[in-house]
């Protein structure tokens, strides 16, 4: 910053500031947790010697809150791809089975909206499919929020669920399948470059809820890319100008992730969990019945208590994930 010139580029040296400032406070946060962790040690010697209970007490809350602190550096240190600090657009599709899985997407939705407002993330459904009879057949959203792209490609895959059926009669069991696609919203400084004459726009009336102006009005919006045949649609706002906005950010992100997926054949390093969308290939089971049980076949982790998942706590998932994906890379480096 001190070089000479530096500033002759505003939009260079903003740029080189504000990674200035992550790596500051990444460094003022690191040197305070290390000084955190030698109170508490000296702390802990003190209360041995003197065998005083009540400091044995404060140690430990003390040694909680550390370790809250460093699964938080730990978390950043799983997260270090460029993408995974971006907003989130996901992709949820029910699979084949009808209502039965038109139901299950709807269940994920739910759940993947939880998960984000119990990290204070903001959430935004952009297109909705609605089911015949129960459910959704497919939903883009995006979740907006610090590394919600890097926590939510734990993510990406098949979601299997097994329980008795509410729509069948005889009370069977089902297993229904719903896939997810989760793609780094495109940053801002990062260059995509549409051109205009490659853009076939449609416009139509919203079939979702959204009061008589979103229904009445030909406001919401359907692009096609041309060159590629991508295809986006936002029926979300009652303006026509923000749906066009909003789904022309979202096929920068589509041309943005083909752009990746194209330099992956050779690196294959971004959506390596990609190809495991396949039926039959499931990356997570949620079983309902005959007992409750939710398994990563990834990880192999296995957590009881489903109601809490399907209700959003899907941290030790995620993390378990990210774990085991930092340790295989670690282990290519050797």
């Amino acid at each position: 910053m001190a070089s000479q010139g530096f500033w002759d580029d505003s939009e260079s040296a903003q740029t080189v500031t504000r990674e200035r400032t992550v790596l500051l406070k990444t460094i003022e946060d690191w040197q305070h947790l290390a000084e955190e962790f030698e109170e508490i040690l000296i702390l802990y010697e003190l209360a041995q010697e003197q065998n005083d209970e009540d400091t044995i007490q404060e140690v430990e809350a003390r040694l909680r809150r550390f370790e809250k602190e460093f699964r938080r550096f730990e978390l950043q240190r799983m997260l270090g791809a460029d993408e995974d600090s971006r907003n989130a657009i996901v992709d949820i599709n029910a699979g084949a089975g009808g209502t039965e899985a038109q139901d299950w997407a709807d269940m994920l939705l739910r759940l993947y909206l939880r998960w984000a407002e119990r990290r204070g993330f903001t959430a935004e459904i952009v297109d909705i499919l609605a089911g015949e009879e129960a459910g959704i057949k497919n939903v883009t959203f995006t979740v907006a929020g610090p590394y919600a792209y890097g926590l939510l490609k734990a993510e990406i895959g098949i979601h299997r669920l097994v329980r008795i059926s509410p729509f069948d009669t005889g009370r069977r069991r089902h297993t229904s399948f719903a896939s997810l696609f989760i793609l780094p919203e495109a940053a801002d400084d990062i260059v995509i470059d549409i051109d205009e004459k490659d853009l076939r726009i449609d416009t139509y009336r919203s079939s979702g809820a959204g009061g008589q102006h979103v229904n009445k009005t030909d406001s919401a919006v359907r692009i096609t890319h041309i060159p590629t045949g991508i295809v986006v649609q936002c029926q979300n706002e009652r303006s026509q100008h923000k749906n066009r906005a909003t789904a022309l950010r979202i096929l920068r992100a589509r041309l943005y992730e083909r752009e990746l997926q194209e330099k992956a054949q050779k690196l294959e390093e971004i959506h390596s969990g990609k190809k495991e969308i396949a039926w039959g290939s499931q990356i997570r089971s949620y079983i309902l019945h005959p007992y409750k049980m939710v398994k990563d076949h990834r990880t192999q982790v296995v957590i009881g208590d489903v109601d809490r998942v399907l209700d959003g706590d899907l941290d030790e998932l995620i993390e378990a994930y990210l774990l085991t994906r930092l340790s295989e890379r670690e282990g290519e480096r050797g």
